[in-house]
């Protein structure tokens, strides 16, 4: 664990991996030390914002170091059901991918349970983690310059939903009509770290 001030307000603390960031984001969300207010998890580091007008970094760091991340932090959070019609332009390179039919490929992302690890990319994209190992595949040699909202897909280890139309190099498997991204709803997003998904299919 290391830890690196970030601008004149944060606190970045380095992780082995993205097991031990969410662990550590867990139970500081649950209880984050005094003058903490906001944490920013991602794939090895947690983003401690500050307020300076009450924040002793000391401390914080102290607190933080003596936290005991929490098992089964996995299954406490909200979860999130997300209908897709799995028909995705790279449906049939990932099986080929990963030695699987098109089927199992399917059959095996809607019976894990993932979890939103950190957010990126575009406001309310969530990488999502917890996946079978065997759908842990590369993304695109080429990206696209569109992808459709609602989007799902897979790259790396990762599985994600497009909020909006953007650029995208993931391997896109299914979509949803569900609105990842809304301004005028509280919470505006839908994948938030912590939130568990699961993903259904639907005709």
């Amino acid at each position: 664990m290391r830890f690196l001030p970030c601008a004149d307000s944060g606190l970045l603390v380095e992780l082995a991996d993205l097991d031990a960031v969410q662990a550590l984001y867990a139970v500081l969300a649950e209880n984050p030390p005094d003058g903490v207010t906001d944490l920013v998890p991602a794939a090895r580091t947690l983003l401690l914002h500050l307020d300076p007008r009450r924040a002793d970094v000391r401390a914080i760091e102290a607190a933080v170091r003596a936290a005991e991340p929490r098992n089964g932090w996995r299954t406490e959070g909200e979860l999130l059901e997300v209908p897709v019609v799995y028909d995705g332009a790279d449906l049939a390179e990932v099986a080929k991918l990963t030695g699987l039919t098109e089927r199992e490929v399917v059959r095996q992302h809607t019976s894990a349970e993932w979890t939103v690890a950190f957010g990126g990319f575009a406001p309310g994209f969530g990488y999502l983690s917890g996946g079978p190992p065997d759908l842990v595949v590369p993304r695109r040699t080429e990206a696209r310059t569109k992808v459709p909202p609602g989007s799902v897909g897979l790259a790396g280890a990762f599985s994600g939903i497009y909020p909006r139309e953007s650029p995208g190099g993931w391997q896109l498997i299914g979509r949803t009509e569900l609105e990842i991204w809304r301004v005028d709803r509280d919470p505006p997003a839908l994948l938030r770290p912590g939130v568990r998904v699961r993903f259904q299919e639907v005709g």
